[in-house]
């Protein structure tokens, strides 16, 4: 084993310390494409999600884009999530990370990625979920 991959394989198995937290990013396939050519729905939606979960936000930008599909990133003080939308290929990209000082949010962050799987009625194209 070459130095490089052995740093890489200890990396890989050390257990995070400091701030616990998950990251997913996600690629998903939507069979219905109304959900993916305007924000206005997902904007509504993960806002009673925030809420539910008792998130803080501290920003949000949002742009539809004029032929259709939707980009958008909310800001939290636990950290981010952040969506882009291909309604012409019925595809979607997602990702979130929560951490907090006082609280594990890593449950929260599974809840809240299913929630958004459901939403969009989506398939998993591709998954990561990294330990941070």
């Amino acid at each position: 084993m070459t130095s490089h991959a052995k740093a890489s394989a200890d990396l890989a198995i050390k257990k995070p310390s400091g701030i616990p937290g998950i990251h997913i990013v996600a690629n998903f396939n939507v069979k219905s494409r109304s959900k993916l050519e305007t924000f206005e729905a997902f904007r509504a939606f993960i806002q009673k999600e925030t809420e539910r979960f008792r998130l803080t936000s501290v920003g949000e930008v949002y742009h539809n884009f004029p032929n259709g599909g939707y980009t958008g990133v909310v800001c939290l003080t636990e950290s981010h999530l952040s969506i882009h939308t291909w309604p012409e290929n019925n595809y979607l990209t997602f990702d979130i990370f929560l951490s907090n000082y006082l609280n594990d949010n890593r449950p929260t962050t599974a809840q809240l990625y299913e929630n958004v799987k459901r939403f969009f009625e989506a398939t998993v194209v591709y998954e990561k979920i990294l330990n941070r």
